[in-house]
């Protein structure tokens, strides 16, 4: 790989170098208030099995699911108790309030490879834009009180119709935006049959109270656990090994009190991810993603910690600590389109190894526009400390616009031991080094370089 160092074409720069450099304020009290706060799920004891409203192994599985689901829901909520063995579901399993799926060991719930079987469609939220399509193959709307337990297997089928789907949803992707862009009232954008949009593995959508817990998720169609409007939500213990297109370990989209720890990822896109909505309609929507901790998991996806490109209704109050991040393409990888919009703020990421990564930081917040391009994002106030890398291409890349650069990042005692480009950056405004060392050298100072305004 040719070594670039500092990015030559950017037209102005500034580089102060100082002994003393801002006090960084211990916003970490708010992360451990934010995990004290978070409410689990309040579910009867009353236990379920479906195999006493008919389940068996020589049959589809998901009309006595449905049906222990329904009795629990009759009866004030429980346990549906899916016992070891292989559970054929052709269709969606749909959840109810103050239900817990729970997967016993050596239990394993295998979807059908049909998409026709994810129909009729249902509200939900695809890539950002409110939309009715394909169910998710596990799904809650509008629910309270729900969890998803066990060491059971969650597997969407390596079988699956929805799969290939990534190569031929290009004019539907483009439509939808183009429909969400333009205000088109939801009930209008309807996705069924003949289109191609390849629905979550999970998907929890206006839920209060949610736990996720133990269980190992498998070839998803597409992302994998999806918290949309969610409040109150756990996350642990998962063990996620799916790597199609696309397949995010867990997304948190316009949801707040989420706590995201002790899991192991293998995922073909990112780990853990945050979002908040796309461009018009997710900022009209104005739902944020915010108070999210995310600590002790490892992380193997193709990126490891994302926010965006989907920010539109903003991100804010967001803590990473004490996670291993692996290899693949870029460790942090922090995106916006130029329609989106949004604001993305206070955001802390802490006591961090990483092992080998093309990028170490990467901030592309100025992916071309698709609609104009008229609502650039900020991206500001972050904080990356105590941060151990064996190895990288490049430590720092930033594209920004330059109306709207990066702003204010620390960057405190973070060791990179192999290191081939240390900084591209086009449009940041006061990034702060403490103690930063790649390879042999030592970087400490503050760090404005964009291209100069007339």
């Amino acid at each position: 790989m040719k070594k670039r160092g500092i990015h030559k074409p950017i037209l102005w720069a500034a580089i102060l170098l100082c002994a003393t450099l801002p006090a960084i304020a211990d916003d970490w009290v708010l992360a451990d208030r934010i995990v004290e706060d978070i409410r689990l799920p309040d579910i009867p004891e009353n236990v379920y099995p479906i195999t006493e409203f008919g389940a068996s192994g020589d049959a589809d599985a998901r009309p006595a699911i449905l049906a222990a689901i329904e009795a629990a829901a009759q009866d004030g909520g429980g346990r549906v108790l899916v016992p070891a063995g292989t559970w054929r579901s052709e269709g969606p399993v749909v959840l109810q309030s103050r239900i817990e799926l729970h997967l016993a060991e050596g239990a394993r719930l295998l979807f059908s490879p049909d998409a026709e079987d994810y129909l009729p469609v249902v509200k939900t939220r695809w890539e950002g834009t409110e939309v009715y399509s394909y169910s998710p193959l596990i799904y809650a709307s509008n629910v309270e009180d729900v969890a998803i337990t066990g060491k059971g297997v969650i597997d969407g089928n390596g079988d699956s119709q929805f799969l290939p789907w990534y190569e031929k949803a290009d004019k539907d992707v483009q439509k939808l935006r183009e429909m969400g862009a333009a205000g088109v009232p939801v009930e209008e954008r309807v996705f069924g049959e003949g289109t191609f949009l390849r629905p979550p593995l999970v998907q929890f959508f206006r839920a209060e109270r949610v736990l996720l817990e133990n269980y190992t998720a498998l070839n998803s169609p597409f992302w994998i656990n999806h918290l949309v409007y969610t409040e109150d939500a756990t996350v642990r213990g998962l063990r996620v090994e799916s790597h199609f297109p696309n397949n995010d370990g867990v997304d948190i989209e316009s949801s707040s009190k989420v706590l995201v720890e002790d899991n192991w990822f293998r995922t073909g896109d990112d780990s853990v991810v945050v979002k908040s909505g796309r461009d018009l309609d997710g900022r009209e929507i104005g739902i944020p993603s915010e108070r999210i901790v995310v600590r002790n998991n490892d992380m193997g996806g193709e990126d490891g910690i994302a926010l965006g490109s989907e920010m539109s209704g903003g991100i804010r109050d967001v803590f990473f600590t004490d996670n291993i991040l692996r290899e693949g393409k870029s460790a942090f990888r922090f995106k916006a389109n130029l329609d989106r919009g949004g604001l993305v703020e206070n955001i802390h990421l802490r006591n961090l190894q990483v092992e080998s990564f093309d990028n170490l930081f990467w901030f592309q917040l100025n992916y071309p526009g698709e609609l104009g391009g008229f609502f650039p994002s900020t991206y500001r106030e972050i904080v990356f400390e105590n941060i151990q890398v064996r190895e990288v291409d490049t430590f720092l890349e930033v594209h920004a616009p330059a109306g709207a650069p990066l702003r204010d990042v620390q960057f405190r005692d973070i060791r990179v031991e192999r290191v081939e480009n240390p900084l591209i950056v086009e449009n940041a405004v006061n990034l702060t080094f403490d103690r930063v060392r790649l390879g042999s050298q030592q970087i400490d100072g503050v760090l404005s370089w964009r291209e100069k305004q007339q």
